[in-house]
């Protein structure tokens, strides 16, 4: 996605102007968003990618939307507004409507949490969307769940994705993958933009991965109140040195790794039947997740078996200070990007000492389980982090 907003996943930065007029004209085969509110017939997507909006301000002088390169906004005589985008990458994009210099959400949109804020987001149809297409499977359940966490003395929130099968044999245990959103997103990432639920049910039907529970938890700081930047002091664990991130902003991992570590793993291990083992749990993360997901498992080798990182940089060779003891516990190593993010600035800025890639092939050189996954075109978007849940999955808690 070329629009992003400016804090998800690290920073879904909102990319360029309002409204820069374009010349070629779209092709008229429009169809409503998935993504819409129920009813609503705006904004509509068609085969060349472009979104098509309609806003009704008839006080307004201007409206505009905050994908770049869009066309000029047209008043017509009912007051409403209407413009389109440049095509766009399939999949999801984060967007606002700027009404008179007004930044506000789109009233025909579903909302979802982006950028620190629940806003407006569009779904453009993607050629390979059946892998998280609602079908006519058993679906598992994305359960709402509040704790109370000692570490940080707040009441906690988070979701938990259950397998089809959960419910019908109760002596069944399972394992666990610990999903973490990226930067200025929150805990409903997964289970609505990413549509983790969906991924996970096609999989299993189709036999390609064995079932497992997801649990998603808020990776913001949890000692700040409500949806606060990661910035916490450090405290205690082995996460507490500060990262750079977009423009010098500090991430510290420290306290949300005591919330994991010493809170939310115990609650799902003693409040769900899982296999309550190292062997058993994985963790995985995109962007600002992906980096947390990577100084967690590293500090806690006793508890993670599987790692994966999507778009938050990677391990290197020299960040492994125990050779022998990482290969004996560290099943898989998995690292992806979209293709449009590698060879820029923002992946070298994320790399931690390396690319990515190469990374990754001398990790395996040097003899650990490793994989890289490139989506392709895409950038630093919600459709190369589905795509990586859908590579990642069947790779975990094999026999």
């Amino acid at each position: 996605m070329r629009t992003k907003l400016s804090l998800i996943a690290f920073a879904f930065a909102l990319s360029g102007q309002y409204c820069t007029a374009q010349t070629n004209e779209p092709v008229n085969d429009w169809k409503p968003a998935s993504s819409n509110q129920q009813g609503k017939q705006y904004p509509q997507v068609n085969s060349e990618g472009r979104v098509k909006f309609r806003i009704v301000a008839p006080k307004a002088q201007s409206v505009g939307v905050s994908f770049r390169d869009s066309s000029t906004f047209t008043k017509g005589e009912d007051g409403a507004w209407v413009g389109y985008t440049r095509p766009l990458d399939e999949g999801f994009h984060y967007y606002t409507i700027n009404i008179d210099g007004g930044e506000v959400p789109d009233p025909n949109s579903q909302f979802f949490y982006g950028s620190s804020r629940w806003g407006s987001a569009v779904e453009v149809p993607a050629k390979d969307a059946d892998f998280y297409s609602l079908k006519n499977v058993p679906h598992g359940h994305l359960r709402e769940i509040h704790y109370f966490a000692k570490s940080s003395n707040t009441n906690r929130h988070a979701f938990v994705y259950t397998p089809p099968d959960y419910d019908q044999d109760t002596k069944k245990r399972y394992p666990v993958l610990y999903l973490q959103h990226g930067a200025g997103e929150d805990e409903t990432g997964w289970g609505r933009q990413g549509c983790a639920g969906l991924i996970l049910d096609n999989l299993i039907v189709e036999g390609k991965t064995k079932p497992f529970i997801i649990a998603m938890e808020f990776g913001g700081n949890p000692f700040g109140g409500a949806r606060p930047t990661n910035t916490a002091p450090a405290t205690t664990g082995g996460t507490n040195s500060t990262f750079a991130g977009p423009g010098g902003r500090a991430f510290n991992f420290s306290a949300f790794e005591k919330v994991l570590i010493d809170d939310f793993i115990p609650f799902i291990d003693g409040n769900f039947r899982t296999i309550a083992d190292q062997p058993h749990r994985a963790m995985a993360g995109l962007s600002m997740g992906g980096m947390q997901t990577r100084s967690l498992t590293l500090a806690h080798l006793d508890k993670f078996s599987h790692i994966g990182v999507f778009s938050g940089g990677s391990i290197a060779v020299t960040n492994i200070t125990d050779m022998a003891a990482f290969k004996e516990k560290v099943k898989l190593v998995f690292v992806s990007y979209g293709s449009r993010e590698l060879g820029t600035n923002r992946v070298a800025g994320r790399g931690f000492g390396g690319d990515p890639k190469a990374n990754v092939a001398a990790l395996k050189a040097a003899g650990i389980n490793s994989v890289f996954y490139e989506s392709p075109d895409t950038a630093h978007e919600w459709q190369s982090w589905r795509r990586s849940l859908r590579e990642f999955a069947p790779l975990l808690f094999k026999d």
